[in-house]
């Protein structure tokens, strides 16, 4: 400081003055009020049209920024569209699209505490138990770590008591329990398409059984008779059922135990259900065509329930062609066969049809119990009378399953194959009487079958026609792929 005074003094006295004068504006200068500033501040911005910041926080940049933002009309403005490498919470640029009026008007926008909010839903666990043998519900719910009370609740719904109080060994029950370990779900499987499920609210527990939709699918089937008939089913593809369901439907016209022949065939048309995509079980034959002998037979099912052929003609005779599902005939029709117990020359006037001790035993036709006894040569015997015309004898039962004056309907168990009376064997001994007159069951001519109803004829030969093309369209296809 000293050296400045002495430089000072060596000045001209005019350069002394003059800088004394300017030192004094510039303290005056720095020295001014505070609002002078301001002022200038205002000034300036109003000129460059542009905004100062003079806070360095990233906060306040943004709220300037956008308060400048809302002064630009929304039309000529474009959305930035999100950047994944940018953190959202420091963008100053980033822009959510609203209503103009919310964008140019922040202060209208309002909440909706009325609308319902997403609640996610508890978390079940899932757990399989299988009912084992001597398993009771609540023996079941034990293992599952459920409280008797669970047990005491679920059983007082109707559908629960009658199902959950029955279960079997092998069977399964789903438990759901939520993450607390509390019972929030019973699912039981009644059937492939039945489930009956139990759920627990606040309310307490409600049952459903929910039901899947069954879809019914046409397949077909065919077979040429090489050794046997249920060989050839059985390389077809059928099921047991089915190949004894087609013999039912042809067993008027076919004896499957004595007719068939190598190079016999034949074709079905059957139902088969599916629900999701995966196969339940096999439904009705629809429509089926059987070759015997160069004899050709056809039948068709109607919404009745009953099969007819092609024609329209009922497939159900008057009379079965024999009582029994045997396994062969060990003595025929013979009027002049040598008994094999007495030796002598003794009409054989019926079939005899040899199977297992107990096999059921059917009535041919409908009709009345004219005998129904049990004496030395025939063993416990049924007889029954169908009209005037025909009479039909049964011998040698083990058991009798009709008395005396009772009215018997087609197909109706009337005893079981034995070995009572004068017998070297088990079978079953079959008379077919005809005015008085013995006939050989076999060979005899059966009363026709009456046709379907005039009223549903032409009904019946459009879904015949429709049926019987399906199924011919079915072997052709077969053959060529063959």
């Amino acid at each position: 400081m000293g050296k400045l005074i002495t430089l000072l003094k060596l000045l001209p006295r005019m350069h002394q003055v003059l800088l004394s004068v300017l030192v004094i504006v510039t303290l005056t200068i720095l020295l001014l009020p505070a609002d002078n500033a301001q002022a200038s501040k205002s000034t300036n911005s109003s000129l460059s049209g542009r905004i100062e910041v003079f806070n360095d926080s990233a906060d306040t940049q943004a709220t300037d920024l956008n308060q400048a933002q809302r002064q630009v009309p929304l039309a000529f403005r474009k959305p930035t569209p999100p950047s994944s490498n940018q953190n959202t919470d420091h963008n100053a640029n980033a822009e959510t699209e609203m209503p103009l009026d919310v964008a140019t008007n922040p202060s209208s926008v309002e909440t909706d505490n009325s609308s319902p909010k997403a609640v996610s839903a508890p978390l079940l666990t899932d757990k399989r138990f299988e009912v084992k043998r001597g398993d009771t519900l609540a023996a079941l719910f034990k293992r599952a770590g459920l409280t008797p009370r669970d047990v005491h609740e679920i059983t007082q719904l109707p559908k629960a008591k009658k199902n959950l109080l029955r279960i079997m060994p092998g069977e399964e029950i789903i438990i759901s329990k939520t993450a607390a370990g509390e019972l929030a779900k019973v699912t039981y499987h009644l059937d492939a398409i039945s489930t009956l499920v139990i759920e627990h609210s606040d309310s307490g527990y409600q049952e459903a059984v929910v039901v899947k939709e069954v879809e019914v699918r046409n397949n077909f089937a065919n077979a040429t008779i090489n050794s046997n008939f249920w060989n050839a089913g059985v390389g077809a593809g059928l099921t047991p059922n089915q190949i004894m369901q087609l013999a039912t439907i042809f067993g008027w016209d076919i004896d499957f135990a004595l007719d068939l022949r190598k190079g016999d065939n034949f074709a079905i048309l059957f139902e088969q259900e599916y629900a999701d995509g995966e196969f339940l079980q096999n439904g009705n034959i629809l429509a089926a065509e059987f070759t015997n002998q160069g004899d050709r037979y056809t039948a068709v099912r109607y919404s009745d329930g009953n099969y007819y052929s092609e024609d329209g003609r009922s497939m159900r005779k008057a009379f079965l062609r024999s009582p029994v599902d045997f396994k062969y005939v060990s003595s025929s029709f013979n009027p002049r066969r040598l008994h094999p117990v007495t030796g002598q020359v003794r009409a054989h006037r019926g079939v005899d049809y040899v199977a297992a001790v107990g096999t059921p035993i059917k009535a041919a036709g409908k009709g009345r119990v004219i005998k129904s006894a049990y004496n030395k040569y025939n063993g416990n015997y049924v007889f029954i009378k169908h009209n005037d015309t025909y009479t039909t004898k049964y011998l040698h039962l083990k058991k009798r399953k009709v008395k005396q004056g009772q009215t018997v309907k087609q197909g109706q168990i009337i005893g079981t194959l034995g070995a009572t009376g004068r017998v070297t064997g088990a079978h079953l001994h079959y008379e077919f009487i005809v005015n008085g007159v013995h006939r050989n069951p076999r060979t005899v001519k059966l009363p026709q079958s009456l046709p379907i109803a005039a009223d549903q004829k032409q009904q019946f030969l459009s879904l015949s026609k429709q049926l019987m093309a399906q199924l011919e369209q079915n072997k052709q296809l077969r053959l060529a792929a063959q």
